[in-house]
């Protein structure tokens, strides 16, 4: 079995066999599940598979959820908005209550969330799943009042689109500025894919481009597959510019479009600026976040270690060296509710392993992938050693379209998984 096989075969059904439905199923024991994206809707999913008599309740305000991966495709033209779009209409015929309210409040002594229309729900488990917002303000001019200006487009749909548009218009030989996010930062979108896209339109339409990224780091995943990529797909069209070489960042002046880094002031004529990241904003206001940003969790269970009988998953968490990825969230999601269940049931804790699968496009025929596999060592969950890997940096041209299918394979794979009837 090669690594790739060995990765599918493990996402798709290493966990489903460590539960099965309850022996003495209890119809009174509610979870609710805050957040609908990757994780929120994959955990409802497999408690449900786990345990069909669970009262299992997801809260989401949107009725519909936009993928972030893939959304950099979107951008170069190579999918549509509809194909990222997904219903929880699959969840429903699982038996999963939908209800689209925000929360108010999380009452963690009396095992209650309060939502925006006034109605509280009792839990007998909660399951917390926000994803990220972010740090803004550690750039000066990068705010979220500017944010329609200079667009992140790290959370995906209306920013998705303006960004989109940003680039469409761009005027011809002008220079696209990406400021790169710290770590950690939720990945897909990832910012150097998004370049890859960014150059993969421009050189269809805007030939004479410039991309200039700025990043207050000195490496970043895949570094030497994604530079290789670049040089040979688009030339010198993309500078990459390390915090070594000046590439911090201190300050945007949105009115002139002016970028002030330590290697000097860049005019700029669209600014894709991602800002530092952190978990969503419910986790702060219900007390799940450490000092970090972040939630810390036991990492057996993905319980929270501030609040009884509260677990937190996907991107909010602090998941070892796990990546803050689509892919982690749903490994987390199934093993939760494996955790969930078995505890309910009166199980042994589980000894749990995960999988995280990274395909980036760099050009509509030109992907690569960077995967890992981990277990909880210690008190933390961490990568097994030389069970992972990158793609390869001799491949040839076949087996780069090869890995482009596979990124659009993994997409659909993972979303019919999530969200799927």
């Amino acid at each position: 079995m090669n690594r790739r096989q060995f990765i599918y075969a493990a996402a798709s059904s290493a966990l489903l066999p460590l539960v099965g439905c309850s022996s003495k199923p209890d119809g009174h024991k509610s979870i609710v599940i805050v957040g609908g994206g990757f994780g929120g809707s994959a955990v409802a999913k497999y408690l449900k598979k786990y345990n069909p008599a669970l009262q299992v309740t997801l809260i989401e305000p949107q009725k519909t959820h936009i993928t972030c991966p893939g959304s950099n495709w979107f951008l170069a033209g190579l999918t549509t908005m509809e194909s990222l779009t997904f219903t929880y209409e699959g969840l429903k015929k699982r038996g999963v209550v939908v209800v689209h309210q925000s929360v108010e409040d999380i009452d963690d002594i009396g095992q209650r969330v309060r939502l925006s229309d006034g109605q509280s729900l009792d839990y007998d488990k909660l399951i917390v799943s926000p994803g990220i917002d972010f740090r803004w303000g550690d750039i000066d001019g990068i705010t979220q009042a500017n944010s329609d200006k200079i667009p992140h487009a790290w959370q995906a749909g209306a920013q998705t689109l303006l960004l989109k548009k940003q680039i469409e218009t761009m005027k011809q030989g002008g220079t696209f500025v990406m400021i790169a996010p710290p770590n950690p930062y939720r990945c897909p979108p990832g910012p150097y894919e998004r370049v890859g896209m960014v150059a993969h339109y421009f050189k269809q339409h805007n030939p004479k481009a410039k991309i200039v990224i700025l990043d207050p780091k000195d490496k970043f995943s895949k570094q030497a597959l994604f530079m290789e990529a670049w040089q040979d797909l688009y030339g010198d069209m993309i500078e990459w510019v390390g915090v070594a070489d000046g590439g911090k960042v201190s300050k945007i002046d949105v009115a002139s479009m002016t970028v002030f880094s330590e290697m000097g002031e860049i005019k700029a004529d669209v600014i894709n600026a991602i800002p530092a990241q952190k978990a969503g904003d419910l986790a702060f206001k219900a007390g799940l976040t450490n000092a970090s940003g972040f939630c810390p969790i036991v990492a057996g269970t993905f319980e929270s270690t501030l609040k009884k009988n509260i677990h937190v998953m996907g991107d909010a968490s602090i998941a070892g060296t796990m990546p803050k990825s689509a892919h982690s969230a749903v490994s987390h999601a199934k093993m939760t509710a494996a955790a969930i269940v078995n505890s309910l049931e009166g199980k042994g804790v589980l000894s749990p392993a995960h999988v995280n699968t990274c395909y980036s496009l760099v050009s509509d025929k030109y992907g690569i992938s960077i995967a890992g596999v981990y277990n909880v060592q210690g008190e933390k969950i961490d990568e097994i050693k030389g069970a992972g890997g990158v793609s390869p940096h001799d491949a040839d041209a076949a087996f780069r379209e090869m890995e482009a299918t596979y990124a659009r394979g993994w997409h659909s794979s993972i979303t019919q998984d999530v969200w799927g009837a």
